[in-house]
């Protein structure tokens, strides 16, 4: 058994438990019995190889055999400001961005934001995260930040001087002038359904904002926010 599952809790003994959704995959979908090993991860950055110690109504018993720390992060920071589609467009976004290696996915509330990031929505995400960090190796969890107000998230203080912030929007630049090739802290903004208004993009240039374009075709919010971090991350 190869799956990797998740500990919510540290691992820092011999002994770990698996309860809630992962317990439930192992029992009731994979049917895992006593003596069959699994992944582990708890969000550190080290995953561990653990066997089946006991399997019981909604608990899953596990040893740990060995510990690896394993990095498959981006050598650099990055962070995705998005005012969040609609339905289920959300879970493929949070996933596809997870893959990408984005590090922290920011929630933005605009002007003609249409989706409301509740504290409902905010949790569904960071399943959503777990679910695709199993799926695609990564150790650490992208984090889900709190909801932040347009022109609080253009004007945060960056911690690196050579930070770099991209804002999608039709008249932008072409991603072609932007150097993609220095690894370093990034930022990136993408605006509503509806689109950014202009005075929100106004507000932005002067905050240190690049204005990029992402081409002559209108993308949904989750396509353009995979399409410019994957420009970022996969340099």
């Amino acid at each position: 058994m190869s799956d990797r599952y998740y500990s919510s809790q540290p691992i820092t003994g011999e002994r770990v438990t698996l309860v809630g959704p992962e317990a439930h995959h192992l029992l009731h979908v994979m049917r895992a019995n006593a003596g069959e090993r699994v992944t582990l991860f708890d969000g550190s950055a080290v995953e561990f190889d653990a066997q089946i110690v006991r399997c019981g109504r909604s608990e899953v018993e596990t040893r740990i055999i060995a510990r690896r720390e394993v990095d498959r992060e981006l050598p650099f920071e990055l962070v995705v400001g998005v005012s969040l589609p609609k339905g289920d467009r959300q879970k493929w976004l949070v996933e596809k961005l997870t893959e990408l290696g984005v590090t922290e996915l920011v929630p933005l509330e605009t002007q003609c934001g249409v989706a409301q990031p509740t504290d409902a929505v905010l949790k569904r995400l960071e399943r959503g995260v777990i679910e695709a960090a199993k799926q695609c190796g990564r150790n650490r969890l992208m984090r889900i930040a709190k909801p932040q107000a347009w022109e609080v998230w253009i004007t945060v203080e960056l911690e690196s001087s050579d930070a770099r912030r991209l804002v999608a929007h039709p008249t932008g630049d072409p991603l072609t002038r932007v150097d993609f090739f220095a690894p370093r802290p990034t930022r990136l903004a993408i605006g509503p359904e509806g689109g950014l208004t202009d005075s929100e993009v106004a507000a932005a240039r002067p905050a240190g904002w690049h204005v990029v374009c992402l081409g002559s075709r209108t993308l949904r919010v989750e396509t353009a926010a995979v399409a410019l971090a994957a420009s970022v991350s996969l340099r």
